[in-house]
């Protein structure tokens, strides 16, 4: 059978299964609807929560970057990676033990105050569209290929998909739809990079196979270094970027991870306190198969690619260039008009732009692996856009019926209604997100880098000061958010949106790019809130006592 055939059979069935598994667990209450009742399996939970935060840019964009950008784009495999370590040490056992609902719902809480809620509300709102923006593309991207579609209209069939499950389950629903999109898409990350590994090395063992030497008895890396130099690029493992910008983007990226309303809430999905850290331990290991195989798969694909590519006959390329190039994600500019691909470093003779967000994608296709396996990873890039989708589209749904609705505006609304409204608000924010994902603000790497900045300047500090010192008050949780949020966002709509021209080290303060300067941000943020907190009335008694009860270990909910 060919791919396009494969892939119909194979994302179909997916699809099948994602719908059978919404309609069997569908939300009864609102309970079901924002923590699945508070009584999934810490195992199951693991899954789940590996799948939400592993999302298109984990499965379709990061290898794609480290394939390109080589040692620098080792930033995004740290940053996630150990964010997800912070998360799951300093903050979950801590937020579950709270009890609470939702993000916003615990900064409320803590810090005694509407408003705090609200900006919690308003942050958590921003960020998750950021976030959702991502990964609808990432689904356009997979759609466009493989089901020979506009992105655009890829972007709706996820749309339409999400809607279903999202809407009618909730994060029941969600959770065991994300845990079969686990299976679907660690089974799909792992098959390729595998087959490819025994071709190019013999090992089977891909992280193995990465260190590993070549039929001519060269390292992987040696020729992947020497292939690059020759074509004008950076020696692959050497890096380019400043050394600070590095840093800020890898604990932007980490603290980011650890102030994610969409993750944060899944260890609220369990029954007691002892299980929000067995689920973390668990999906620490389920994200580790995916992230310590990024980097082989990186350098397979990128030594392919050049092998494939370069200084070919245009009227030669293999089907899969063509392919691409009808997305218009791979483009081909004959500048000598010699009527050869010139692959090279240099913009002034490059004549092949590839859109790194392929690169995953078109792999198996590129190492002429069997046509089922494309079929599957289409399927598992399809499967982590939308997890991760799902996850974010709750978080808005019920920001705007728990936080805004019940807990703000009408603290009588019944049960039913605040289910009906949490539901309106998923269906609106599934049209908004469609919206960001057809004009998406970068890459899908990119775009999700964004996200996790704000995160960082936003909540991350609100949280940890929230349940490591007792006297933080609300007036210095709101300053400093706003502060934090809004330098951060300003930052990026600057050098993204307004004046993309001036987007380069020269231009950027003190040498960190938009992907970095959440960290700067939450550095205002903490020195905001700590400013203010020393000028205005101290936290209320009953709240340090509070604060002091969710740090003692016997005690728990």
């Amino acid at each position: 059978m060919d791919i396009q055939t494969w892939t119909f059979i194979i994302v179909g069935a997916t699809f099948a299964l994602y719908i059978g598994i919404a309609v069997w667990s569908r939300a009864g209450s609102t309970k079901d609807f924002y923590v699945a009742g508070g009584s999934v399996p810490p195992l199951a939970n693991g899954m789940a929560t590996a799948a939400d935060w592993m999302s298109a840019a984990s499965f379709i964009s990061m290898a794609g970057m480290i394939s390109f950008l080589g040692y620098d784009g080792s930033v995004y495999l740290m940053g996630w990676t150990g964010g997800y370590v912070l998360l799951a040490l300093l903050l979950a056992p801590y937020l579950r033990k709270f009890g609470k609902f939702t993000v916003p719902d615990f900064v409320g809480d803590r810090y005694y105050s509407s408003t705090a809620r609200m900006v919690a509300v308003v942050c958590a709102v921003f960020i998750s569209f950021t976030y959702v923006a991502g990964q609808m593309r990432g689904t356009g991207i997979v759609f466009s290929r493989f089901l020979n579609v506009d992105i655009e209209m890829g972007v709706v069939i996820g749309m339409i998909i999400v809607f279903f499950y999202a809407v009618m389950g909730g994060m029941k629903g969600i959770t065991y739809t994300q845990v079969a999109q686990y299976c679907v898409l660690i089974f799909a990350y792992l098959v390729p990079v595998i087959f490819i590994s025994i071709m190019m090395t013999g090992n089977a063992i891909p992280q193995l196979g990465f260190g590993g030497t070549l039929d001519d008895g060269t390292y992987l890396l040696d020729r992947l270094d020497g292939l690059s130099a020759e074509l004008g690029f950076a020696a692959y493992t050497s890096g380019t970027k400043p050394m600070i910008d590095v840093f800020f983007i890898t604990a932007a990226l980490m603290v980011g991870t650890a102030g994610l309303p969409h993750v944060i809430v899944r260890f609220f999905t369990v029954p007691r306190v002892r299980d929000a850290r067995t689920s973390a331990g668990y999906a620490l290991i389920f994200i580790v198969l995916l992230y310590s195989t990024a980097p082989a798969l990186a350098a397979f694909a990128k030594t392919n690619l050049i092998k494939t590519v370069d200084n070919v006959e245009y009227s030669e390329v293999p089907e899969w260039f063509t392919n691409w190039e009808q997305t218009g994600l791979l483009k081909f500019e004959d500048l000598n008009n010699d009527g050869r691909i010139q692959f090279t470093g240099d913009p002034a003779t490059n004549e092949l732009t590839v859109d790194p967000d392929i690169i995953v994608l078109a792999n198996p296709e590129i190492a002429q692996l069997p046509n089922w396996v494309i079929g599957l990873v289409a399927a598992g890039g399809l499967a982590a856009a939308l997890s991760t989708a799902a996850g974010l589209l709750l978080v808005i749904s019920t920001s705007v019926a728990h936080d805004l609705f019940k807990r703000t505006l009408k603290p009588d609304l019944s049960d039913k209604n605040e289910l009906w409204i949490a539901r309106i608000a998923a269906g609106g924010a599934v049209i908004v997100a469609g919206y960001f994902g057809i004009n998406p603000p970068g890459f899908v790497a990119q775009t999700i880098a964004f996200a996790f900045g704000l995160a960082a300047a936003s909540f991350f500090p609100a949280i940890i000061l929230g349940i490591f010192y007792k006297k933080m008050n609300k007036e210095g949780a709101v300053a400093g958010m706003v502060v934090g949020i809004v330098f951060t966002a300003s930052y990026i709509i600057y050098f993204t949106f307004l004046n993309p021209e001036a987007n380069n080290p020269d231009n950027w303060w003190f040498g960190i790019s938009p992907e970095g300067i959440g960290t700067l941000g939450m550095l205002l943020n903490l020195a905001v809130a700590l400013v203010v907190v020393r000028f205005t009335k101290e936290t209320p008694g009953e709240i340090q006592e509070l604060v002091e009860n969710i740090r003692v270990p016997g005690t728990r909910k």
